[in-house]
Formats: C-alpha cells, sequence, structure tokens
C-alpha cells in the first residue's frame, strides 16, 4: 500500500478528531507509553499493539501538522547517512577527539584509570577508538 494512501485511510477512521497538534502528539506519547508499560511488565503482544496504535497517531500528528510523510522519510534517510565520524585517539600522553576529521577536544592522561575512563567514554558516545600509546 502506499503511504500516503495508507496516511489517508488512517486519518478518514481515525478514533478522534483534532486539529491541535499538542493534542495529536499527546496522544501519540500515551500510546507510545502504553507500549513501553507493557512491554516492561513482559506482555509484548499488547506492547506491539500499543505502538500499531501509536503508529496510527503519528500519522494523524503528521497530517494535523500538515507534513509531508514522504518528504519526512527522505530527510530523515538524509540526515541518517550524514552520521558524524567520531574518532578518538588515545596518544601516551593525552586523548583527542575528532569528529569528521577536525580536532574537537581533548585532554591530558595522568594514569590507567584515565585511559580506562577514556575507552568508556569513547564506546558511551560511539567513537572509534586508536590506542597510539606506544608511538
Amino acid at each position: 500500500m502506499e503511504i500516503k494512501k495508507a496516511v489517508e485511510l488512517i486519518w478518514n477512521n481515525r478514533k478522534y478528531v483534532t486539529m491541535d497538534p499538542k493534542e495529536a502528539i499527546s496522544h501519540l506519547n500515551e500510546e507510545v507509553a502504553e507500549s513501553l508499560k507493557a512491554l516492561m511488565k513482559g506482555d509484548e503482544d499488547k506492547a506491539k499493539r500499543e505502538l500499531e496504535d501509536a503508529l496510527s497517531c503519528l500519522l494523524i500528528a503528521f497530517k494535523v501538522m500538515n507534513m509531508d510523510i514522504e518528504e519526512a522519510i527522505m530527510k530523515q534517510i538524509e540526515q541518517m547517512k550524514k552520521r558524524h565520524e567520531r574518532l578518538m585517539i588515545v596518544k601516551s600522553d593525552k586523548v583527542e577527539i575528532y569528529v569528521n576529521g577536525i580536532l574537537k577536544g581533548g585532554w591530558s592522561i595522568w594514569g590507567k584509570e584515565d585511559i580506562k575512563e577514556a575507552e568508556k567514554i569513547a564506546k558511551e558516545f560511539g567513537c572509534k577508538l586508536i590506542n597510539k600509546k606506544n608511538e
């Protein structure tokens, strides 16, 4: 099914009528929260049903906010392609952080704990880690 047609079908069969973006997004938020609650309780089937309801609410919110769903999808794809390359280089006396090849910051290393902390930070922020301690 074509996505724009699906949006129209959902719009025409929605359970609530609103043109208020805050109300539409509030409905979306409620459904996502219910899905999470069900998942936390171990009820995966209910979580999936609530997530399906959230999808409808998301599409309704797009319509209320006068957004083109296909354009939004394409923008997201482009945004996701623009992932920033994050690189952390650990040298013998310092750590340097690069984003897309540009030095963005760093700090001095005083001991093994500093190196462990740098490795932890690299993992947390999705940085590729290069160890140049012995160079």
